[in-house]
């Protein structure tokens, strides 16, 4: 039996940064993973889609080379070069968790892990069962793809997030169920390597819970690539053969090579005996209050168990939580799901955080709403990138900042500034009033804010009512 002060269960980004954590607080940590360290993020979601999208964004620019006065006769693009690229990011990155974990003390252990109680673990692995004690235990196992029982019969035509990743022979043509992020961001990233795809959602929108103004320059950029959009469409039956022949509630079919079920992801809470040990659940997600703490002391929760948002950066702030706690130091507080940025990485990019404009007005909430087009910047016409809004929400009356879309060129990196602004309860006014480089991305941050009060420079005047 091997004493710790924690045992971290899931070396995922929340997993392995609550090891780490804790370590370089002294304490004595282990850590126990199944399977390869980084988890779903870094082998079958954030990294390699990043990869891939990346590709796939140099093969847009070589396209558009020409604008620039570029000319190449012919691009020649190979799939499997492409994957091999993407294998080799991903190992540089695991290969460096490695190395922090080594640096910082912490003892890894491979094998399947079971409570026995507060304090207790059991790790098993082939031919090999352990037992391990601990202070504290902190599970971080993650979620995995749903696959909808109704797509059994397409056998292994059907594919989720965790295949497609790994392919080295992409479809010929492909049909993706789901109009979430995933959906999105595979539907383009395949679309831009050839694949003829078909995206289709059951919902009016794609991407429903997003700005209606966001969603709109998606669709459109995803239209751009060739990928067909079915909105408002519900997947009736399908049947095997040469590839998947898919048969949809309106009576229209459509035959593809693939199927893509990107549907969303459920909590990895089977085989821990969570149950057995006293752990109260909320379906498959583990219940935890606002230190991560599920209703056994001394246990812990954090991430895509929790049924959270399911963002890699969510579980990295869960384990700062968790472990403040249970090292009693100064840390941060869960904070508010809605105030998290998220990121969808499509052709443009589409990046939220806080409250939409929508979601404001259906509680009655009082708003005003600053925007300014990509057009207006001279740095995204310079890149050739004009497509895009910055679209600002603030409470009408204190012009405090409520949230924020961006849609378009490094959108991802412009959220983080409003982010910030909006964690610190900044007006609009504060936040108009610092100083931004020019000619950068960042100035229609600044100019959305002014926006807010009618004040925008580079925008014409807004008229007085008569």
């Amino acid at each position: 039996m091997n004493a710790y002060d924690l045992v971290v269960v899931g070396a995922g980004p929340g997993g392995y940064v609550a090891a780490l954590r804790a370590a370089r607080l002294g304490a004595r940590v282990c850590l126990v993973e199944r399977a390869r360290l980084g988890g779903t993020c870094l082998h079958r979601g954030c990294i390699p889609t990043k990869a891939l999208h990346a590709t796939a964004r140099q093969l847009s620019a070589l396209s558009a080379a020409v604008e620039h006065g570029i000319r190449i006769s012919e691009i020649d693009f190979e799939a499997a070069r492409a994957m091999e690229r993407k294998d080799a990011v991903v190992k540089q990155l695991e290969q460096g968790i490695a190395g922090l974990l080594r640096n910082s003390g912490i003892d890894l252990f491979y094998g399947d892990a079971e409570l026995e109680g507060p304090g207790r673990l059991r790790v098993r692995r082939p031919g090999l069962a352990g037992l391990i004690r601990a202070r504290a235990i902190v599970l971080a196992t993650g979620s995995r793809p749903v696959r909808p029982t109704l797509l059994e019969a397409a056998g292994k035509n059907v594919l989720t997030s965790d295949e497609i990743l790994v392919m080295q022979d992409l479809p010929s043509s492909i049909l993706v169920l789901g109009g979430g992020y995933i959906g999105c961001e595979l539907a383009g990233i395949l679309a831009r390597f050839g694949v003829k795809v078909t995206l289709a959602e059951m919902r009016p929108q794609l991407l429903g819970n997003q700005d209606a103004d966001g969603v709109r320059l998606v669709t459109q950029g995803l239209r751009r690539l060739g990928v067909e959009i079915l909105t408002d469409t519900r997947l009736q039956q399908v049947e095997n053969g040469a590839g998947v022949r898919a048969t949809f509630a309106d009576g229209r079919s459509l035959q593809v090579e693939k199927v893509l079920a990107a549907a969303g992801r459920v909590s990895n809470s089977g085989g821990l005996k969570l149950v057995e040990a006293g752990v109260a659940l909320d379906g498959d997600a583990v219940h935890v209050d606002e230190k991560m703490q599920t209703s056994v002391p001394g246990i812990y929760a954090i991430g895509d168990l929790t049924g959270s948002v399911m963002l890699a950066h969510v579980a990295m702030h869960h384990a700062e939580v968790a472990v403040a706690h249970i090292m009693d130091t100064e840390g941060p507080s869960r904070g508010i799901d809605s105030q998290v940025p998220s990121v969808v990485f499509t052709q443009p990019e589409l990046a939220q955080v806080g409250e939409s404009e929508a979601d404001c007005r259906s509680r009655g909430q009082g708003v005003k709403i600053g925007k300014i087009s990509f057009q207006a910047s001279g740095k995204a016409l310079c890149d050739g990138a004009g497509e895009g809004l910055v679209k600002l929400v603030a409470d009408a009356q204190s012009g405090r900042l409520l949230g924020a879309t961006i849609v378009g060129e490094d959108a991802s990196t412009l959220i983080a500034e409003v982010a910030a602004a909006i964690g610190a309860g900044m007006s609009a006014r504060q936040l108009a009033a610092v100083v931004h480089a020019h000619p950068t991305l960042s100035e229609m941050v600044q100019e959305a804010a002014r926006d807010l009060d009618g004040e925008a420079i580079h925008k014409p005047a807004k008229k007085a009512a008569d």
